[in-house]
């Protein structure tokens, strides 16, 4: 029986070429900028400064800055860049330099469940500010509505068993009943090991090669949320 249901965003809510391909260079255009209007606010600081320390103790905003553009152009996935990252963004929504685009069926199918009365809820290595400016600024219009939690990397990494027990705890459902769609096949090893349920969400316009059989891990595969079918 299926009580929640959980969420990646990219690569099975959204296309994975948006955050490559705007996300990810919009930030590291903007870092600089930012950093140099808002690296004295608080909120800003913080992830400055913890970046400052990791990095051996840097002294001066434009290293700090240069060492956030290497872990945008590794993809890293780091709290403190992700925040930070997610602060730039905010601008970038509010601006309407960029709207977030979400695959029609995504958008149709979170609808259909929310009226139905099943929680929904978001796990993704993008900070929480950045999964609501998302689907605050989404194709198909403001979505936040629809959610009733969201997860980042603050509570684990998303390819720890460890993380997925915490997400139970926190919804408040034994974890056999949440679903977790996700596009990453070790992602869904680690949710499938705590217990819930899984569906690897396989889009040929992500993944050319479709990743069935032992690729899947025996994961229930679908293309699209249109082909997700609730366990009873």
């Amino acid at each position: 029986m299926t009580l929640a249901i959980l969420t990646d965003i990219e690569g099975t809510t959204s296309s994975i070429s948006f955050v490559r391909d705007v996300l990810f260079p919009y930030a590291r255009r903007a870092l600089p900028g930012f950093v140099l209007e808002h690296g004295h606010e608080p909120q800003v600081r913080q992830w400055l400064d913890a970046v400052a320390t990791e990095a051996g103790g840097l002294c001066q905003d434009a290293m700090i800055v240069e060492t956030l553009q290497g872990w945008i152009d590794q993809d890293r996935k780091h709290t403190a860049l992700k925040a930070l990252q997610g602060l730039v963004w905010e601008a970038g929504y509010r601006n309407a330099d960029f709207t977030a685009p979400i695959y029609p069926d995504a958008a149709q199918t979170l609808q259909r469940w929310h009226a139905l009365g099943l929680p929904l809820y978001v796990y993704s290595s993008g900070s929480v500010p950045a999964q609501k400016l998302f689907f605050g600024h989404s194709d198909a219009g403001d979505l936040t509505g629809l959610f009733s939690g969201w997860f980042d990397t603050e509570t684990g990494g998303k390819r720890e068993a460890d993380s997925y027990a915490r997400i139970a705890g926190a919804i408040g459902v034994k974890a056999h009943d949440i679903l977790f769609l996700s596009d990453v096949v070790e992602e869904l090893d680690a949710a499938r090991a705590a217990g819930m349920q899984t569906v690897l969400v396989d889009r040929p316009e992500d993944y050319p090669q479709p990743r069935a059989g032992d690729a899947a891990h025996g994961h229930t595969h679908v293309a699209s949320f249109l082909e997700v079918e609730l366990p009873l």
